[in-house]
């Protein structure tokens, strides 16, 4: 699988991710970079056929509607099979029944959306001005619209959040019927603005509480991957293939790609940027490299690493390999049928298990 990402981080308010957002308020500079995505794809895409397209990084719908025409037009270039998957980030707040219009002109096929809570206290708390009401509204525009590969957004372990406030926010998700539902644990990260205003993170426990519960109120779905649940079919094949360790191009202020082994960063200055310096670094992995990515990536899936596959792709006996013998034995990891994954009593600890992987000779 081939995929494309494009990081448009067009957002409302400044970020400390990059000085991209800035261009919000500008729109001479949004045009502009636009039209430099458009040279960098021109640069580097080698024209293959793409199965999965998709814009995100930020708030993308953003955009006036002349400018979101641009951009759609210039990424149209691009060559999807038949058989794609073409996806936007949008605000809810912005999204409008002439930008849908536009993302069915342009075949966009998914769109994804940033609810992350109805409660009132804690959209305020995180800076969102839509209504539980208004969500609803948005989600039936889609619909009847024939755009009905929906996601969306949920962040729960809010700071002072309660399980019966959690399970308010699940049962409205349930009451939506859409296909998609991507959970993120509030991170508190540092250099921003809750950071700055001292805002700690929830308690472990209860935060580990909530991802259990998740989990159980959402069993209509299939539980794919650590964070992500989708009804048959409906499992996000963009990120799919990050999971997979698979190439992708990233285009984009920011963004990251992975093209013939070789990963890379896009600068976040806007000024390198439309001066033609995109790539900030790179960084070819060795074999080595390759198979630690494949089990950091790829045990973050449900179902984990088929063994037959991982056997092929590196002429290795993936139950041979030392790490995965001594967790196979300490039962974190399991074999079922012909797949080898986490424990599933060990999921909310993913990141710590892990790390086992990381400086691993794996060619001894």
């Amino acid at each position: 699988m081939k995929s494309i990402y494009v990081h448009i981080s067009f957002c409302k308010t400044i970020c400390s991710y990059c000085d991209f957002c800035k261009m919000y308020y500008k729109e001479e500079w949004a045009s502009n970079y636009i039209n430099e995505l458009s040279c960098e794809i021109k640069s580097n895409y080698k024209n293959e056929l793409i199965d999965t397209l998709y814009i995100g990084g930020g708030t993308p719908n953003s955009l006036n509607n002349c400018l979101l025409e641009q951009l759609l037009k210039e990424l149209s270039k691009i060559r999807l099979n038949k058989n794609y998957e073409y996806t936007i980030e949008c605000n809810i707040e912005l999204l409008t029944i002439e930008q849908i219009e536009l993302f069915k002109k342009y075949g966009i096929n998914r769109v994804s959306l940033g609810v992350q809570t109805i409660n009132e206290k804690y959209l305020k708390f995180l800076n969102r001005n839509h209504t539980k009401e208004e969500v609803k509204e948005k989600i039936e525009l889609l619909k009847n619209n024939g755009i009905t590969n929906i996601n969306i957004d949920l962040i729960y372990a809010i700071p002072n959040e309660t399980i019966e406030e959690l399970s308010n926010d699940l049962d409205f998700i349930k009451s939506l019927n859409i296909p998609h539902v991507s959970t993120y644990s509030l991170m508190i990260e540092p250099n921003t603005v809750l950071y700055n205003n001292k805002v700690s993170n929830i308690d472990e426990e209860v935060d580990y509480n909530m991802y259990n519960y998740i989990i159980n109120e959402l069993n209509n779905y299939k539980h794919y991957e650590t964070s992500n649940f989708a009804k048959e079919g409906f499992e996000s094949r963009h990120n799919l293939n990050y999971w997979n360790n698979d190439h992708y191009y990233g285009f984009g202020l920011g963004a990251s790609g992975y093209i013939d082994n070789i990963r890379y960063d896009n600068t976040r200055s806007i000024n390198k940027y439309l001066n033609k310096e995109y790539c900030s670094n790179k960084n070819y992995l060795s074999k080595n490299e390759t198979i630690e990515n494949e089990f950091i990536l790829g045990f973050r899936k449900i179902n984990g690493i088929n063994i037959d596959d991982f056997n092929s792709k590196y002429n290795l006996n993936v139950l041979e390999i030392p790490i995965v013998k001594e967790l196979l034995e300490r039962e974190k990891l399991i074999i079922n049928d012909r797949n080898i994954m986490l424990n599933k009593n060990y999921l909310y600890i993913a990141n710590e298990i892990l790390i086992d992987f990381l400086g691993v000779d794996y060619e001894k």
